[in-house]
C-alpha cells in the first residue's frame, strides 16, 4: 500500500453529487422518525401552531415539526443552548436528515429557533407534552394512579453581581458605598467594603434585592452548595413507570408545601384529559406539613409523606389535620408506603438526572419563567419519548445506543481474554506436567502425576516409561 499524501491548497469541487455522498444515518434517529411518522406528530404540530402563523403573507417559517425536533435534540445529544443545538444539527448529517434537511439545505439557525419559541404560546408546547403522554398511556406506560413529587433547583440565567435593590434600584456596591459612608468612611475602598459586607446580616435577603431582567429568580443555595439566582423545577412522575406527568417552575418563595398544590392540579388536568384519576401521592419529607396532609385528603388523595421528627404533637390548634397525619403515618410504616419511598430515588431522582445532568439544562440559557417552562415541557416530552423508545427497541437516547456497543465490545473482549488465559495456563500446566516426568533430578521416591493418572485407568501397570510392563504380560 502506498503512502497518501494529504494535498495542500487543493481547489473545492464546483458541483457534488449528493447520492456520491456516503451518508449513514444513526438507526436511533432513523426508529424515532418513523415513530413520529407513524403517530402523525407533524400535522399535530402544524394544526396546534397554525393561529401563530399568517396564511399567505411573509415568508415560510421553521415549520412546526422541525422546531421541536430540535429541541428534542437537545435532549438527546445533551446540550441546553438553543445556540449549540443549531450548530450540532448543522454540523451532523444523521441530524439533518432526522429534521428534514439535505445537504443543499441549512438547517434554522438560533436566532430563527428562539424567535419561534418566544412567538409560540405556553399552550401549544403544552400540547405537544400532552400528545407524547397520550402515546405513553396508548402504549401501557402510564396507569397515573400513583404519583410522585419533587423538586429541585435550576441556576439561572443572571448573575448576582447585577441585583439592584428592590426599593430605589442601587446596585449592590453602591448600597456598601452609601453604607460606609453613613459609618463614617469617607472614602471607602475594597477591603472595607468587604468587610462591612461581611459582618452585615441578611446580605442577600429576596425581600431587598431582585435582579433586574430576571425578577422572577431568588437568590438561593444549589445542590452543590453555591449561592446563585435560581428558579424551582417541580415535576410530578408516575411511580409505576417513572413517566413524567407533570412539569412546573415555580419561584423558590413558601418551600415545597406551597408550590405542591400547583403541581398536582397540574397533574390531575394531564391525566383527566385521558381519563386517568389519580389515588397516590408521594413525597419527601420537606412536603410534610398539615397544610399538606389537609390538602391531599381534600383532593382524595392517600398520602405517602415521609414525616420528620417533630416530637410529640398538640392538636389542640388543628384538630382537622390530626387524623389525615396520623393516616399518613401508619401507611408510611406499612410494607407499601416503605417501598414506594425507596423507589423515590429510581422514579423521581433519575428523572431530575436525565432532565438536568445529562439533558445539560441544570442552568438555563432563557430568562423568565414561561420561556423556560417552554424549553422543560419539550425536554420532558423528550424524556417520555425515551421511554416510549425502550419499551418499543430497548433504547431510549442514542448516547445509550454508543453504550451498548462499548458495552459489546468490552463483553467481547472480556470473553477472548478469558478463553486466551485458560488456554496459556492449561498449557503451563501441561508444560509443568511433562517437566516433572522427565526431571533427572526428580526423587526416586516421588510419584508421577502422570503415573497416578495411568495407574488409576490401568491398575496393572506397574512401570512408567519407554518399556511399561503390564502385570498381566501383555
Amino acid at each position: 500500500m502506498a503512502l497518501g499524501k494529504r494535498p495542500e491548497g487543493r481547489q473545492e469541487e464546483l458541483f457534488v453529487a449528493t447520492s456520491d455522498i456516503r451518508r449513514l444515518s444513526h438507526p436511533f434517529y432513523r426508529a424515532l422518525e418513523r415513530l413520529l411518522q407513524a403517530e402523525g406528530f407533524d400535522a399535530f404540530a402544524e394544526e396546534t401552531c397554525r393561529a401563530f402563523y399568517a396564511p399567505t403573507r411573509g415568508r415560510p417559517s421553521i415549520p412546526p415539526g422541525v422546531y421541536f425536533r430540535m429541541l428534542l435534540v437537545g435532549y438527546m445529544e445533551g446540550i441546553g443552548s438553543e445556540r449549540g443545538i443549531a450548530w450540532r444539527c448543522a454540523d451532523s448529517i444523521s441530524l439533518r436528515e432526522f429534521l428534514g434537511y439535505g445537504l443543499s439545505r441549512n438547517p434554522p439557525d438560533h436566532s430563527s429557533v428562539s424567535r419561534t419559541r418566544r412567538r409560540l404560546s405556553l399552550e401549544a408546547h403544552e400540547a405537544i407534552f400532552a400528545w407524547v403522554l397520550e402515546r405513553l398511556h396508548t402504549s401501557g406506560l402510564l396507569s397515573g394512579k400513583t404519583l410522585g413529587v419533587d423538586a429541585t433547583t435550576l441556576e439561572a440565567n443572571a448573575a448576582l453581581r447585577s441585583i439592584v435593590r428592590r426599593d430605589d434600584g442601587s446596585g449592590y456596591e453602591e448600597w456598601l458605598e452609601e453604607l460606609a459612608q453613613a459609618s463614617g468612611i469617607d472614602t471607602p475602598t475594597r477591603q472595607d467594603l468587604a468587610k462591612l459586607d461581611r459582618k452585615r446580616p441578611k446580605k442577600g435577603s429576596n425581600e431587598d434585592w431582585v435582579h433586574p431582567h430576571d425578577p422572577e429568580a431568588r437568590i438561593a443555595k444549589m445542590k452543590d452548595g453555591r449561592t446563585h439566582l435560581a428558579h424551582k423545577l417541580e415535576q410530578a412522575a408516575d411511580m409505576d413507570s417513572g413517566a413524567i406527568v407533570a412539569v412546573t417552575v415555580q419561584t423558590m418563595d413558601g418551600g415545597d408545601c406551597a408550590s405542591m398544590p400547583n403541581t398536582l392540579d397540574e397533574a390531575e388536568r394531564q391525566l383527566q384529559d385521558l381519563d386517568v384519576q389519580p389515588r397516590e401521592a408521594v413525597a419527601d419529607k420537606g412536603y410534610h406539613s398539615n397544610a399538606t396532609m389537609k390538602g391531599l385528603k381534600e383532593r382524595g388523595l392517600r398520602s405517602y409523606v415521609s414525616e420528620p421528627n417533630r416530637g410529640r404533637r398538640k392538636w389542640t390548634r388543628d384538630r382537622a389535620a390530626q387524623q389525615p397525619t396520623y393516616a399518613n403515618r401508619r401507611r408510611v410504616r406499612g410494607e407499601r408506603g416503605k417501598r414506594l419511598l425507596r423507589q423515590r430515588g429510581e422514579k423521581l431522582e433519575r428523572g431530575f438526572a436525565h432532565l438536568l445532568e445529562t439533558g445539560a439544562l441544570r442552568r438555563v440559557s432563557v430568562r423568565g419563567q414561561r420561556n423556560i417552562l417552554k424549553r422543560m415541557l419539550v425536554h420532558a416530552a423528550a424524556s417520555n419519548l425515551g421511554l416510549l423508545m425502550r419499551h418499543r427497541h430497548g433504547i431510549g437516547t442514542p448516547r445509550s445506543l454508543q453504550g451498548l456497543a462499548a458495552a459489546s465490545m468490552a463483553t467481547i473482549g472480556q470473553a477472548a481474554t478469558a478463553v486466551y488465559l485458560s488456554m496459556f495456563l492449561g498449557l503451563g500446566r501441561l508444560i509443568r506436567l511433562v517437566s516433572s516426568i522427565f526431571d533427572p533430578t526428580r526423587p526416586a521416591n516421588r510419584i508421577s502425576p502422570l503415573r497416578t493418572v495411568i495407574q488409576r485407568r490401568d491398575p496393572g501397570i506397574t512401570k512408567i516409561g519407554p518399556k511399561a510392563i503390564s502385570a498381566t504380560g501383555c
